[in-house]
């Protein structure tokens, strides 16, 4: 079974070499009681390390059940202590803590043993030893004899072949003693037990086999194993084959010990909570690092989650633009910049102009170009990647929102607003002006304007003080400040207040006059504000036809109270409040409305009658009946006129013209009383007579000077339009004198006349001062999938770089005609704020990320510290089979706890730590910044602590695996 070949062992002690054993050689039986006998010094304890694998031999062989071990790894050594050998020390060697159970479970774990089975073996050993009632217990809680006994069971629980006792009763009492040998005796009928003592009484009593050490040489045996026996004939080896080669590989693997981590994390923590105080000043200091970057994390986040909450919301009111017609600024200034520097190539004896006007106009014409927004919208719908990047996708239209609220005064028109100008602050194109800046996200002079598509938005950015959001196109919300006030030119633009007192005011200042302007402040209730109610009237129903033409009737008081009665009615349905910690507001406005009101008023623009007459007549002005002028028609007039001026077709062309109208300007001649015409065709004489007798006048003389006097300066459209209110009261005397006949001959005339005027001018070379195009954008005409401007709303800064590269990439894929230019009103205004934050941030945490290097090398230094102190420990661990590998990993364990609680300590800290922190902000600065620590950060910074400990705990862990089981077994 066990056979030892000439082993000889010699250790180097300086220069010197000692020499422990010189060649001795043993063979064993299987089961029988071995006492090595000898004087201290002799060789004894290094013969029982080498036969229990703990030290190795420098010559010779030992052969495990006839297998050579010259050539065992140190695996096949860790695999044999814990396999075939059972280690009982002296001064017993239990881990002291770890419970008596788990002293004894220990060897199993290596062995890979499940959990049950584990216990249930390690409490069948205990039991064997007579300890079955002490499981529970710690070493030092027991007796030396009952320690003993825990070893013992230690060394039998992985029914080891051999067992191994060195010293077994030297440090026990005379009756324990022959309680320790009583046992041991009784194992020998199954194991073969070595026993190395200086107690020959003990040996000659309870051994069945003696041997005798003197100078490491074997000087007597009582019972050699070759004395009686003859060894049988050894038949020659045979060569491996691959097949054996293979099964001996799987065993030696399933025969491997290996320690698992969590068994390595039980020891360590158990450990560990011997030294609870140590361990937690440990962690404390570990975790100072933490807290620190912890703190700055926090801080950070907390400004990094206020700037994402401002570019939320300023991008919000600060969106991508993209307009039909645009220019690049940059663009323009690059070229600007580089003509001025291209210029500046001459001599300084003289001074020279420097074109800089003439540059800029022409730059502008270079770099102004006309998007082609119908493609690019149908591009950004397909775009699934849009909906994510962005809080809104707005498309805006040419089509104006024409407010107004009505009163017992009349009709006044809301928005556009009109109020600057009535009080002469400023032109109509400046104001226009005015209105195109708001609706590019600055401050325009029109309270309504369109809300972001964003319910989300809008709740995190608004508190609803009053009523509801919009739900449908005809409805509004209206948006105090934060301080539940509206600015009184709201309320004068809304009619909430007097416009009319302001009308001028401005000029009259100017002049000297002395004004008063209303300052009371005035208050209005909820319910007030709820009620109000206002009326849309798409731009083309602002116009009537006339005289085959359309006129503009904003003028005219009584059509518009018309037109505004029949409006589309918009009710305000909720009053909306800034949140007190949002940044900005996407609602510009004091009055917000949905998207789908300007798409309801584009398609009442697209149906209305002037609007299918103008896109009927794409040639005809509707305002003018004039033809648009273009190139072709100019051309063609000019060489037209001056053929026909030399023709006789022209002059038979105005024969007929006038012989068209004889019969018009006899009825004229009719209506005014003018005896002297003809008698009209198809009326007789005597009819002729009764209509002058029905006249009323005098004579026809008088009827005749008092109807053209009256018809000189009539207005014909009136009397078309059955409208007597702007007729003179001649005129109105005149027109009551005329019969049913005679009216009815009046209008047939306005109306031939009309038709001819609009004919006339049509063709008569004049042409409109206007064009189609601007036509249909004074009527508000649009086509929904051909938006005048898209704003386009980023999440954040992230998310518009992003927008940019869609944008980038759009324009890579389309030709030049088509590419986009775009407008970024906010640019890097706060991209560069933020990159500051994080700079400093990094800064700081460089910095403090020192003291958590340091905290880490302490860490490293504790841990060498916890080595020397678990040498005995390591020796134990390596007796039963533990690997080095084994080893390190239980000191791994060790500071991976000690980081994990560093780590968690440090987090905890500075949760708590945030508390006053915030309360420190607040009190002293309006930003609402809230320091947070992240989740995802603090699981971070754990997981940091736990590596720069395991790192700096790797040195101290090699060390522990390095050393020598023997001389760890010595150390106390």
């Amino acid at each position: 079974m066990l056979s030892l070949k000439d082993i000889k062992k010699d250790y180097v002690v300086g220069d010197s070499t000692v020499s422990a054993l010189k060649g001795v050689s043993i063979d064993f039986r299987e089961n029988e009681f071995v006492s090595i006998l000898g004087p201290s010094g002799c060789g004894k304890t290094t013969l029982l390390n080498i036969i229990g694998g703990l030290d190795r031999y420098t010559s010779g062989d030992l052969n495990i059940n006839g297998k050579s071990t010259k050539d065992f790894k140190d695996c096949d050594w860790d695999s044999y202590r814990n396999h075939s050998i059972g280690f009982v020390f002296q001064s017993y060697n239990l881990i002291p803590h770890q419970t008596v159970l788990s002293n004894v479970e220990l060897a199993l774990t290596l062995s890979g043993v499940s959990k049950s089975e584990r216990r249930e073996r390690a409490v069948k050993a205990l039991e064997q030893v007579g300890l079955g009632d002490q499981l529970h217990k710690k070493p030092n809680q027991m007796s030396g004899g009952q320690m003993q006994r825990v070893a013992i069971a230690r060394a039998l629980v992985n029914e080891p072949d051999i067992l191994l006792a060195d010293e077994p009763t030297g440090a026990l009492d005379t009756e324990t003693s022959v309680q320790i040998m009583e046992l041991l005796k009784s194992i020998s009928k199954d194991k073969l037990i070595i026993m190395v003592t200086h107690n020959p009484e003990l040996a000659m009593k309870y051994s069945s086999r003696i041997i005798k050490l003197l100078d490491g040489k074997v000087i007597d045996d009582s019972d050699p194993l070759d004395k009686n026996v003859v060894e049988p004939i050894k038949k020659p080896e045979k060569e491996p084959t691959k097949a054996d080669k293979k099964a001996a590989k799987k065993e030696r693997k399933k025969l491997k010990t290996s320690m698992s981590f969590l068994t390595a994390l039980s020891l360590s923590r158990n450990n560990l909570m011997t030294k609870k105080a140590r361990t937690l000043l440990t962690s404390f200091a570990g975790s100072i690092g933490i807290i620190g970057i912890a703190l700055i994390l926090s801080i950070s986040n907390g400004v990094q989650l206020y700037i994402d909450q401002v570019q939320s919301d300023t991008l919000s009111s600060y969106p991508l633009q993209i307009t039909k017609t645009t220019a690049s600024i940059g663009e323009i200034m690059n070229t600007m910049a580089k003509n001025h520097e291209d210029s500046a190539n001459h001599d300084k004896d003289k001074v020279y102009s420097q074109n800089a006007m003439g540059e800029m106009i022409n730059t502008l014409m270079e770099e102004t170009k006309v998007n082609n927004l119908e493609k690019f919208k149908k591009y950004l719908d397909d775009n699934s990647d849009l909906k994510d990047l962005t809080s809104d996708v707005q498309y805006t239209y040419a089509t104006t929102l024409n407010v107004f609220t009505e009163s017992d005064s009349g009709v006044m028109q809301v928005n556009p607003s009109t109020l600057l100008e009535d009080m002469g602050y400023m032109s109509s194109t400046q104001m226009e002006a005015m209105s195109m800046s708001g609706s590019m996200g600055g401050m325009g002079t029109d309270v309504w304007s369109e809300m972001i598509d964003n319910e989300e938005l809008i709740d995190k950015q608004y508190d609803v003080i009053a009523g509801r959001l919009p739900e449908k196109y005809n409805e509004v919300v209206l948006v105090v400040d934060k301080n539940n006030e509206i600015n009184d030119y709201v309320l004068y633009s809304l009619g909430l207040l007097d416009p009319s007192s302001l009308n001028g005011i401005v000029r009259r200042a100017m002049a000297g006059e002395d004004i008063s302007v209303d300052s009371e402040q005035h208050v209005y209730t909820y319910d007030e504000l709820l009620d109000l109610k206002f009326k849309v009237v798409p731009t083309p129903y602002l116009y009537k036809k006339k005289d085959g033409v359309w006129e503009d009737m904003t003028g005219d008081e009584s059509y518009m109270k018309k037109a505004v009665a029949n409006g589309t009615e918009i009710s305000v349905v909720g009053i909306l409040r800034p949140d007190e910690d949002a940044s900005s507001a996407s609602i510009s406005g004091a009055i917000g409305y949905r998207h789908d009101l300007m798409t309801y008023l584009i398609d009442e623009v697209d149906n209305s009658e002037i609007v299918k007459e103008q896109i009927a007549n794409p040639d005809i002005d509707v305002f003018t009946g004039l033809k648009f002028k273009t190139d072709e028609n100019v051309a063609d007039t000019d060489s037209s006129s001056e053929t026909v001026s030399d023709s006789t077709a022209d002059t038979e062309s105005k024969a007929d013209k006038t012989a068209d109208s004889s019969d018009t300007d006899k009825k004229a001649g009719l209506v005014a009383g003018d005896s002297s015409m003809e008698i009209p065709e198809g009326m007789t004489e005597e009819q002729y007579k009764a209509l002058m007798e029905q006249s009323g006048a005098s004579d026809t003389g008088e009827l005749a000077d008092m109807g053209m006097n009256a018809m000189g300066s009539m207005d014909m459209s009136a009397i078309q339009g059955g409208d007597m209110s702007s007729l003179t009261e001649t005129q109105k005397k005149y027109i009551a004198s005329l019969s049913d006949e005679q009216m009815e001959l009046m209008k047939q005339m306005l109306k031939e006349q009309s038709d001819t005027n609009a004919d006339q001018l049509a063709n008569s070379g004049k042409y409109s001062t206007s064009n189609y195009d601007n036509n249909m954008k004074t009527l508000g005409y649009s086509v929904v999938e051909d938006p005048d401007s898209i704003n386009i709303y980023p999440v954040d800064f992230a998310s518009k770089e992003k927008i940019i590269d869609i944008i980038d990439d759009y324009n890579d894929s389309v030709g030049e005609e088509d590419k986009i230019e775009y407008t970024d009103y906010v640019g890097l205004m706060m991209s560069s704020i933020t990159s500051i934050i994080n700079a400093i941030s990094y800064v700081l945490i460089a910095f403090v990320a020192i003291s958590l290097v340091v905290s880490s090398i302490m860490i490293g230094i504790i841990t060498y510290i916890s080595v020397l102190e678990r040498t005995k420990e390591i020796g134990i661990l390596r007796s039963i089979g533990a690997s080095k590998r084994d080893i390190s990993r239980v000191f791994n364990a060790e500071t991976v706890i000690v980081g994990f609680v560093a780590g968690a300590l440090g987090i905890i800290i500075s949760y708590l730590l945030t508390i006053p922190i915030n309360m420190i902000i607040a009190h002293l600065t309006d930003v609402p910044i809230r320091a947070s620590i992240p989740v995802s950060a603090a699981v971070i910074l754990i997981a940091i602590s736990v590596c720069l400990t395991l790192i700096a705990g790797l040195f101290p862990s090699r060390v522990a695996a390095k050393k020598d089981p023997v001389i760890a077994l010595r150390t106390e």
